[in-house]
């Protein structure tokens, strides 16, 4: 059975007077329509913005998060053929030094002297800057032109649990990237013919505990450019999934649930991840390497294992032709939170 997924098409806006969730804004949409009006909720409401841009050498992932009580920014890199990882997270009591948006493309920007992250948005190009003066005993400095065609659609949906805890998840796939990441004095060229960036933009009310899996890419392949964006175990029972997959910017939405199977004992065992009734997907991926990240800082406790590696199988559109997947790079991970 396929979920009834109701299409937003007119901006609305998140929350009621009250700060509870607008059933108006329970649905999907191909664009951002959604204005993250959050407020009340004390320590429940959590912010962020992922960015992961996947170049010919690396991957770089850039993310600034506000956990009502605390900020935290993270920055990685992981080098695909020698699998040098380095990873840096800064924590500081909420301040002055962290802006996120209400909307999804407007600027972002985090600071102190560990780690600058700046996401400048205008006339349909995100300006991504990081800085580290420390990055695993080299300075790294980072300077993305990612572009975001007109044309595209993006993945977009409110997720209810209920009237007071709920999120809104909007997946950015497969947007074209040029600039560069230097680490000491190794430099690494994106160009917007083969590297792409993923946004991934979230805001809601959160219960104390969750857990669940993403499984995203975004390469060219085949001649086409394909973005793939899957979710488990978080939207269960909601009547609603962050299921779709994307070819040339357009989204083919999948209204059901998708499983994710693997071995908890050994991550990078190969992971099947298939639709729960139907066969519309049907994937395996293929782990190459295993980042983990842990933190217990009293109220936060995390424990992400992400992996990188390849998928292979195939994923069917809404008029039952099947797309095949074939070696594309992407991710997939289990993250257990407690905040």
């Amino acid at each position: 059975m396929q979920h009834v997924e109701r299409e937003l098409t007119e901006h609305v806006k998140l929350c009621d007077a009250k700060g509870q969730l607008n059933p108006n804004a329970i649905g999907y949409a191909k664009k951002p329509l959604v204005e993250c009006n959050l407020k009340g909720n004390f320590l429940r409401k959590k912010k962020w913005n992922y960015w992961c841009v996947f170049g010919d050498e690396i991957v770089f992932s850039a993310t600034i998060c506000h956990l009502d009580y605390a900020a935290v920014c993270f920055v990685y890199f992981l080098n695909y053929e020698t699998q040098r990882f380095f990873e840096k997270t800064v924590m500081v009591p909420y301040s002055r030094n962290l802006r996120l948006s209400d909307s999804v493309l407007d600027n972002s920007l985090f600071h102190n002297s560990e780690i600058s992250v700046h996401s400048i948005y205008e006339d349909g190009t995100t300006r991504l800057a990081v800085t580290i003066p420390d990055f695993d005993g080299e300075k790294l400095h980072a300077s993305l032109t990612i572009a975001h065609p007109t044309e595209m659609e993006s993945l977009n949906v409110v997720i209810p649990w209920n009237r007071q805890t709920f999120q809104f998840t909007s997946k950015h796939h497969a947007l074209p990237t040029n600039g560069m990441v230097q680490i000491g004095p190794k430099r690494y060229d994106f160009d917007a013919m083969d590297s792409f960036s993923v946004l991934d933009y979230g805001r809601g009310v959160w219960p104390r505990t969750a857990v669940w899996n993403w499984g995203m890419a975004s390469q060219r392949s085949l001649g086409k450019v394909i973005g793939l964006n899957f979710g488990g175990k978080w939207t269960d029972g909601t009547g609603m999934t962050e299921n779709a997959f994307f070819v040339n910017g357009r989204m083919t939405k999948i209204s059901e649930d998708v499983i994710f199977r693997y071995d908890a004992e050994d991550f990078k065992k190969p992971w099947l991840i298939h639709t729960k009734l139907t066969d519309d997907v049907k994937l395996t991926f293929t782990p190459f390497y295993e980042r983990v990240s842990k933190s217990d800082a009293r109220l936060v406790k995390s424990e992400i294992h992400q992996l990188f590696g390849y998928y292979n199988g195939y994923v069917r559109y809404a008029d039952g032709k099947k797309l095949k997947i074939h070696q594309l790079l992407g991710s997939t991970e289990e993250h257990y939170a407690k905040w």
